[in-house]
């Protein structure tokens, strides 16, 4: 893959003052109530952008896209965003703690020429048509690129790290601590050599897109839209698979909106390919669910109301050999594509087609309260039901990707997310 550093555009510290401030998570992650405290951190942050509010009055010539290029030509006009003068490969070094354990992710951001999905570029996740019209609209009316594509990489000799280890014993750019506790600093490489070693590096290296699928799939059709020189490349932001501080997390489903859900008849369905036995509680239903994944079986917790926890364990693998006859055996033995295949669709009859109106299914994200949340939603009969999931294993995304093909929506979630503001590629 061919990578190049760039004249980033960052948020100008001298004018408004904390850059944490002006810093936001991917606007997909974005809820409206996140959205307001955004607005309100700062009349600076980039949710102004990103995820601009909506309004009654919207037309064709005054919307969420149009507002967006407004305030990135105003910040560019009046020094509240300002180019960096150097050509510059930006350090990204996050630290966070889960179930105890503190972690450090190192990536570096750099531009790196777009390809077709393919031997170097591979998605992993299926994607849906609304977000990528959604972040075309804003690239069209902006020209720019806001948020990271995340992409994975192997080097066993790792030389970003080094370099980035080395870099990250200056003053950083910017250093701030999120609503989740994590610590996100922002470095530059700006040495000739240290640049040319992580280009050369990069040379041989082909890589998974772990988060960005629509990012990335919008940047190529605005280059083919347009033909831009400047628009061949995206910025992205670039991990090493041999380092500790990757963390994939699980991503559950909520169930509802079905007309004839009955939990004794979905009970009875499973019992045809699945082991399913009743847990006394959230904790002992979690146990065992990993319990299982340790020994290579595809499990599930779920979850009804009235405090009854099931966990559903494969036995009949063959099934899947049926319900997804053209796939590979990587994909077919992945937790989601068995609960997609077997549960949502053949017992509860949502479809790809279901899936993707989105109307059945909401996708939750494994945060702290997360699973909490969840139950406290079926048991306020929000949802009817509750679907929790080991997480995804690296081997497994790399056995899926190895085949070309792709898992299904919202399999995996990489945490921490990488955050949007700290660079922006003027097209």
């Amino acid at each position: 893959m061919e990578v190049r550093p760039f004249k980033a555009f960052r948020f100008n510290e001298t004018v408004v003052g904390e850059v944490g401030g002006c810093i936001a998570p991917p606007y997909d992650v974005i809820d409206p109530a996140q959205q307001a405290r955004l607005y309100e951190k700062s009349e600076y942050n980039i949710v102004r952008i990103i995820k601009g509010r909506e309004t009654s009055s919207d037309n064709d010539s005054n919307n969420q896209y149009t507002r967006a290029a407004d305030y990135l030509n105003t910040w560019i006009k009046k020094g509240i965003l300002k180019q960096d003068l150097a050509e510059t490969i930006y350090a990204y070094v996050q630290n966070f703690q889960r179930a105890g354990t503190q972690f450090q992710r190192s990536s570096f951001i750099a531009l790196a020429k777009l390809e077709e999905f393919g031997k170097t570029v591979r998605g992993h996740e299926e994607t849906l048509n609304s977000p990528k019209i959604d972040r075309l609209n804003l690239t069209r009316a902006t020209a720019a690129q806001f948020g990271l594509v995340f992409c994975l990489y192997e080097d066993e000799q790792k030389i970003a790290e080094k370099i980035i280890e080395a870099t990250a014993a200056q003053d950083a750019l910017v250093d701030f601590v999120d609503e989740q506790g994590v610590r996100h600093r922002h470095f530059a490489i700006t040495g000739k050599d240290d640049i040319a070693a992580i280009a050369k590096m990069t040379t041989d290296k082909s890589c998974i897109i772990a988060d960005g699928h629509h990012r990335y799939e919008t940047a190529l059709a605005y280059y083919k839209e347009t033909a831009n020189p400047k628009a061949a490349y995206q910025m992205i932001a670039f991990a090493n698979t041999h380092q500790d501080g990757l963390v994939i997390l699980a991503t559950h489903r909520l169930v509802g909106n079905l007309e004839s859900f009955d939990i004794r008849k979905l009970l009875a369905g499973l019992k045809e390919n699945f082991e399913v036995t009743e847990m006394e509680s959230k904790q002992k239903m979690l146990t065992q669910m990993k319990a299982e994944q340790a020994n290579d079986k595809n499990a599930f917790g779920i979850y009804s109301g009235r405090n009854a926890y099931y966990v559903a364990v494969l036995e009949n693998k063959q099934a899947m050999d049926s319900a997804a006859a053209e796939k590979s055996s990587p994909w077919k033995s992945l937790d989601v594509s068995v609960l997609h295949k077997l549960i949502l669709e053949e017992l509860l009859g949502i479809d790809e087609r279901k899936l993707a109106a989105g109307s059945n299914v909401e996708y939750i994200k494994d945060t702290d309260n997360a699973i909490d949340e969840s139950i406290a939603r079926v048991d306020e009969r929000c949802k009817q039901a509750a679907f929790f999931m080991n997480p995804v294993k690296m081997q497994q995304l790399r056995m899926v990707t190895g085949t070309g093909e792709k898992m299904p929506q919202k399999s995996t979630y990489f945490y921490p997310k990488m955050y949007t503001g700290l660079t922006i590629n003027k097209l």
